[in-house]
């Protein structure tokens, strides 16, 4: 295809798009305007009222609930897991990839995207983030992955025909944005300016005052290609072996099978409204855009976007009426007329006219009865529990209540307030999910980059430990040396991986329930302080708690408590070897004499003396536990001497044991 057929399919897809989110970009332009700019009065009742002087109060609520969901999620963001998932992947590399991708979202802030598009979910009904390449620094030709924030996110439209919740399945997408005509000649010298001039030859949606539209065209399409398979198993492209067919050869590699693969080729094409400025190739098989959405409604094939402050909209219009309407009748109220007999107010008419809107010294009136002011009737109570019951809707239509806010409430005990802040965490725990997801699409899109972003022999910084503070330094391409002589090559494009997201709250989170729960152990049993003294220490949000937790481990070492504690455990279990050893031989020595005695004395007469014996058996049986070595000794010589010498037997009882 030609420049200008290419041109003429990006437009044609532009207007299709742009006529699919139609609906869904006027409601949500009306949501953020609503709930952030504080647009709350219709312009047709803003201006009657403002012609008669009359207020239009808006007391906006609705940025404490969106600040409650967002914040939430910044607190509890889950973390991205790399685990191998074929033969020639291993966990140490997917450990590096982790790491990797912890060190890309700190160094491009990745914290700022995932937090602005949550928010522009929670208040509009979507955002946005999205994945791009540039160079590590200026002086080098190495790549580094980055993530960014969109902080315009109208200005990007997603593929109209993909309904996945992130964008894995996205064929196309346009990323517009105005850009002055001095930049625009500086970066595109030889681009088409004069038509902007003739209105005529551009469509207005891509002309604009404040400069000239362009946008990014993102295609993706599917493509085939054909893989063989080697004769050591390796796997490779078709072209690759080709370009390469020498060297493996000379390696004694042989074809051994092949077979078609379907594939995905990435474009973007930068255009203005009449021509494509630029066609770069995408390493890799996604649109690196990633779009966090809000709440989700298809309808008949129709999917339309909605945001937190969609339903509660209406009451919050109610809100600001009912205050409006107590605060206007009570602000009205010292404006009520004077009464008084007719010719009272002829003297000092001036100051009588002027009563109600200035202060006066005094004022004289004619007659006998002053005029009086008719009484106030007090608030207006109607208008105060209406106020009162709109905000009661707002928590039950957006599922928040007092406790969840912060505010007093009903609930007593920390356990109803812990259930409460949950059953709010739940009502609106979609919002939280779908940013997860689409970490988890990001992490996707890293893994596919890596392979074409960080090759040839480079140093790469890792983030490892469950804290993500240890930095790893780890050299591709070049054999590293391990523990006990391996040698390891990290090649980051060998193997296969795949990411998922960690459950629960993020580590700092984490850390500060930890803390809770040994201060709970330490209340009830103190002596473990010694013990977990430098755990808790290291899990408490202090400034210097690392250090801290280190002189306490160091003392736990060296303190004289712990050495004698230590001390006195090891004679205990000594001394309980020691009685264990001489109690299994006193009961073999003894089951030894009684066959003995059993055998030589048969006498029918001395059977209680032998019971005697064998209670005395049972006896110290039981009760060489509690003896010390020395008496279980002398008491075992001792019974053995008086049966040997004793004339009567009996039928030996059954030892215990034996």
């Amino acid at each position: 295809m030609s420049d200008k057929d290419d041109l003429k399919e990006a437009l044609e897809a532009f207007d299709e798009v742009s006529e699919a989110e139609r609906e869904n970009r006027k409601d949500a332009l009306n949501d953020l305007r609503f709930a952030r700019l504080g647009e709350q009065w219709s312009d047709e009742l803003k201006e009657q009222r403002d012609s008669e002087a009359r207020p239009c109060l808006t007391i906006n609520k609705l940025p404490t609930y969106i600040r409650h969901v967002v914040n939430n999620g910044r607190q509890n963001r889950s973390s991205l897991l790399v685990h191998p998932v074929d033969s020639t992947a291993d966990h140490d590399t997917a450990d590096i990839l982790q790491g990797l991708i912890y060190s890309i979202e700190q160094q491009s802030s990745a914290d700022i995207a995932w937090d602005t598009a949550l928010d522009f979910a929670v208040s509009m009904g979507w955002g946005y983030a999205r994945i791009d390449v540039d160079y590590a620094c200026d002086d080098s030709f190495d790549l580094d992955l980055m993530i960014k924030a969109v902080r315009n996110p109208f200005s990007i439209y997603g593929d109209p025909y993909a309904m996945d919740s992130d964008s894995a399945n996205w064929n196309s997408a346009f990323v517009r944005e105005v850009m002055q005509k001095k930049e625009y000649k500086r970066r595109w010298p030889d681009a088409d300016v004069k038509s902007f001039e003739d209105t005529q030859d551009v469509m207005p949606e891509w002309m604009s005052d404040e400069g000239i539209v362009v946008a990014e065209f993102w295609t993706r399409s599917r493509e085939k290609e054909t893989i063989l398979r080697l004769s050591d198993d390796t796997v490779v492209k078709e072209d690759v072996y080709l370009g390469n067919r020498d060297t493996f050869e000379q390696l004694g590699l042989i074809v051994t099978g092949e077979r078609q693969i379907t594939s995905h080729k990435v474009l973007q094409k930068i255009i203005s409204g009449v021509e494509i400025l630029e066609t770069n190739k995408w390493a890799g098989k996604y649109i690196p855009i990633i779009p966090v959405y809000g709440e989700e409604v298809n309808v008949e094939g129709k999917r339309y976007l909605r945001s937190l402050v969609r339903d509660p909209k209406d009451v919050q219009m109610m809100f600001n009426y009912w205050r409006t309407a107590s605060t206007e009748l009570v602000a009205l109220a010292p404006k009520n007329p004077f009464i008084g007999p007719k010719g009272a107010f002829n003297t000092d008419a001036d100051k009588w006219v002027t009563a109600n809107s200035r202060s006066h010294a005094y004022i004289e009136y004619d007659g006998q009865t002053p005029p009086e002011r008719q009484p106030f009737a007090g608030p207006p109570a109607g208008a105060l529990q209406e106020a009162m019951n709109a905000e009661e809707d707002m928590k039950a239509v957006i599922g928040i209540y007092d406790a969840g806010l912060g505010a007093p409430s009903n609930e007593t005990s920390g356990i109803a307030v812990e259930k409460r802040l949950r059953n709010a965490e739940t009502s609106t725990f979609h919002y939280i999910d779908n940013q997860n997801r689409s970490i988890r699409h990001s992490g996707r899109i890293l893994l596919d980059l890596i392979p074409h972003t960080y090759t040839g022999k480079r140093v790469i910084r890792a983030l490892v430990g469950s804290d993500r503070k240890e930095v790893k330094m780890v050299p591709l391409n070049t054999p590293v040396q391990l523990p006990a002589g391996i040698q390891k090559i990290y090649d980051l494009s060998v193997g296969k991986y795949d990411v998922v997201m960690s459950p629960g709250p993020s580590y700092l989170t984490q850390r500060e329930r930890s803390a809770t729960q040994m201060i709970k152990i330490l209340e009830i049993y103190p002596d473990a302080v010694p013990v977990i003294g430098d755990l808790l220490a290291k899990n408490l949000d202090w400034v210097g708690a690392d250090e801290i937790a280190d002189r306490i481990k160091s003392m736990q070492g060296e303190s004289p408590e712990m050495l004698a504690l230590k001390q006195q455990f090891e004679i205990f279990k000594q001394q309980t070897a020691e009685k264990e050893t001489m109690g299994v031989q006193l009961i073999q020595t003894l089951q030894q004499q009684i066959v003995k005695l059993q055998q030589d004395k048969a006498l029918e007469t001395r059977k209680l003396d032998i019971a005697g014996y064998e209670a005395e058996t049972k006896r110290l049986t039981a009760t060489s536990k509690d003896l010390s070595p020395d008496a279980l000794k002398f008491t075992l010589l001792k019974t053995i001497a008086e049966a040997m010498t004793s004339d009567r037997v009996s039928e030996p009882a059954e030892l215990p044991g034996g």
